[in-house]
Order: C-alpha cells, then sequence, then structure tokens
C-alpha cells in the first residue's frame, strides 16, 4: 500500500513538478525515480529519514553489474534530511530537494554524454584500497573503449583486494573472464550488453536497442 502520509504526498509532488519535465520515471508508488540511458540509469531517490522529513540521493548506476535493485556507483549529492514540521513549514523545502535533484540529474548527463567520458572519469578516479567496485568499472570502461592495457591494469587492482565475502569471489571471477578478453572489444562489448540487458530485465526495465558507445 502507498504511503499517504503528508510528507509522501509533498515530496512526490515536488519530484513530479522537476523531474517528470527531464524525462524521469517514477519507480512503482516510491521515492526512487531513474533517468534510463540503456546501459546506465541517473538514480534519484528522495531517502525517508528515522523521523518525518526527506534526504536526496542522486547517482549513476552502470547496469553491466547486473543486480536486481538500485544502487549509486557514482555519487553526484547526497543531501541531509529535511525535517517535516507542518506542510507550509515543508513543501519549500521539499521543492527545494526537488529542484537540487533535477540540477544534479542534469549534471550526470553533461558529465556522461558518451562511453569515452564514462571511460575517462573511471579510470582517473584516485586508488581506493577497499573499493573492489572501483578497478571493476573502470576496467570495463577502458575495455570498451579499446584500451586494454589500462583495463588490465584495473582488473589487476581488484585481484590484489582480498576476497573476504562472496560476493567478493563472484566478483573476481567475473574479472577474471573480462581481464582475458579486455583486448577482444568485441566480446567485452558482448559481455555487457548480455550484463545489461539481463539488469533490465530484472530492474522492470524495458528492452532498448543498446548502443554501447
Amino acid at each position: 500500500m502507498a504511503d499517504r502520509s503528508p510528507v509522501f504526498r509533498i515530496v512526490t509532488s515536488a519530484a513530479r513538478e522537476f523531474l517528470e519535465p527531464l524525462g524521469l520515471a517514477r519507480r512503482g508508488r516510491s521515492r526512487l525515480w531513474v533517468d534510463d540511458h540503456g546501459w546506465w540509469l541517473g538514480v534519484v531517490e528522495f531517502t525517508p529519514p528515522r523521523t518525518a522529513g526527506s534526504g536526496l540521493h542522486v547517482g549513476a548506476m552502470w547496469l553491466w553489474h547486473d543486480v536486481d535493485h538500485l544502487a549509486f556507483h557514482v555519487d553526484a549529492v547526497r543531501v541531509g534530511a529535511e525535517l517535516f514540521r507542518t506542510e507550509d513549514q515543508f513543501t519549500p523545502l521539499a521543492r527545494g530537494l526537488g529542484r537540487q535533484a533535477a540540477a544534479n540529474v542534469t549534471a550526470l548527463r553533461e558529465r556522461f554524454p558518451a562511453l569515452p567520458d564514462v571511460a575517462r572519469y573511471l579510470t582517473s578516479r584516485p586508488v581506493r584500497r577497499g573499493f573492489l567496485w572501483d578497478g571493476f568499472d573502470a576496467g570495463i570502461a577502458a575495455a570498451l573503449v579499446g584500451d586494454p592495457d589500462t583495463a588490465r591494469d584495473h582488473f589487476e587492482r581488484v585481484f590484489r583486494e582480498d576476497a573476504l565475502a562472496p560476493w567478493m569471489v563472484a566478483a573476481r571471477e567475473k574479472v577474471c573472464e573480462l581481464h582475458a578478453i579486455a583486448a577482444d572489444r568485441d566480446a567485452v562489448t558482448a559481455w555487457v550488453v548480455r550484463g545489461v540487458d539481463s539488469c533490465r530485465s530484472r530492474l522492470g526495465l524495458g528492452p532498448v536497442p543498446l548502443a554501447i558507445s
């Protein structure tokens, strides 16, 4: 059953006002909105705090991860909770969150207009020990743009991370497969397309022609 609280209604109204004109789609009756770019998503969440109100989280999700839930692989913004006291007090705060969400969605579109821009961003980030997905994503992006040496370098950083949990073991298995085909751009592209198609299906997103370029 949908949340019928004043907070939810006000946040939903603000999101519709600022995000629908940009073409974002709401996920069911939730506080989540997506900006669909085929192989990646802009994700907006009006995060509920412990008490009444809303925060904001905007970021990008790479669908080659092939998961069944929305995720934030690149953070654009996190905003702490604006607390609800009265409808008159909270409504302009919610509209401010909606306006900020729209601005950050636009900024993500400008940052990642095409795959080469994504690859430059991901491969130029400082190395962070313990952030396995950084190397995973950067390696995939580099391989997709035809830079196998950089791809292997980032994949090898994943190998140097201790696999302390089952999901880390599974990630390393994927990286082994990708490391072996890094020089074959077509093979990497086919691997990514399969993952993206599967992820879109698991997320309930419709199929789209994928141009990984």
